[in-house]
């Protein structure tokens, strides 16, 4: 995949923006799964010194994203196995189950409505920038996610799903994008599910959602 000319990044928001940047490159694959990292080249791409570079790498490591081994450096994590895949839709289904629960039960109504109004967001395909959209739609999937953890009002829970979702998006470019509108109608249903403080669907509406998404992405295994 091409890569954008070249990046140009603002101090003030340079740690920030490096490590928005190459987490771009490791989701869109152009930083593929197991490539090695080679940081002196990033820095010289980047026209930024190379301690910005480690520092993004050490947050891309705490996500799940890039691994550090003796020796070798930072490697881009692999995808997921077929059984760390399963296991990883087992821990999604505890814990974002429980977050649309307790989200229906304890969200403020400002935390009702910032679900609804991310669940009523659309992204209309490119077909000149394919690449755009699927980052679009996949950013939109969890922002969408991320408000529901939000609303639960329990950080630990939200911080855990998150980890979850970095492993996930690994296996983006795999996704079956024609099938994105069956995704938005999911989230719509948690989401009025959840405006109506309805804790019994809302985990009724996540678990088929999520269900229905692990086989959506099953496409990377084939």
């Amino acid at each position: 995949m091409a890569r954008p000319d070249q990046i140009r990044f603002r101090r003030s928001t340079l740690g920030e923006d490096v490590y928005e940047a190459l987490k771009g490159l490791v989701l869109e694959h152009s930083l593929s799964p197991g490539d090695r990292i080679n940081i002196d080249a990033l820095a010289r791409e980047f026209a930024v010194s190379p301690t910005p570079i480690r520092e993004a790498l050490a947050r891309l490591e705490a996500d799940g994203l890039v691994r550090k081994r003796p020796l070798v450096g930072y490697t881009v994590s692999p995808l997921l196995t077929r059984a760390e895949f399963d296991a990883m839709f087992e821990m999604r289904s505890l814990l974002e189950c429980t977050s649309a629960r307790w989200a229906a039960e304890r969200a403020d109504a400002a935390h009702r409505e910032a679900v609804s109004a991310e669940a009523a967001t659309t992204v209309a395909p490119q077909e000149d920038d394919p690449d755009g959209w699927h980052a679009a739609f996949t950013a939109l999937d969890a922002r969408f996610h991320d408000l529901v953890a939000e609303a639960s009002g329990n950080g630990l829970l939200r911080d855990g799903i998150d980890r979850l979702h970095a492993h996930l998006h690994l296996h983006r470019r795999y996704f079956p994008y024609a099938q994105a509108s069956a995704t938005v109608e999911e989230h719509r249903r948690i989401a009025a599910a959840i405006q109506a403080a309805d804790p019994d669907g809302a985990e009724a509406a996540m678990r088929e959602h999520l269900a229905r998404a692990r086989e959506r992405h099953l496409a990377a295994f084939d």
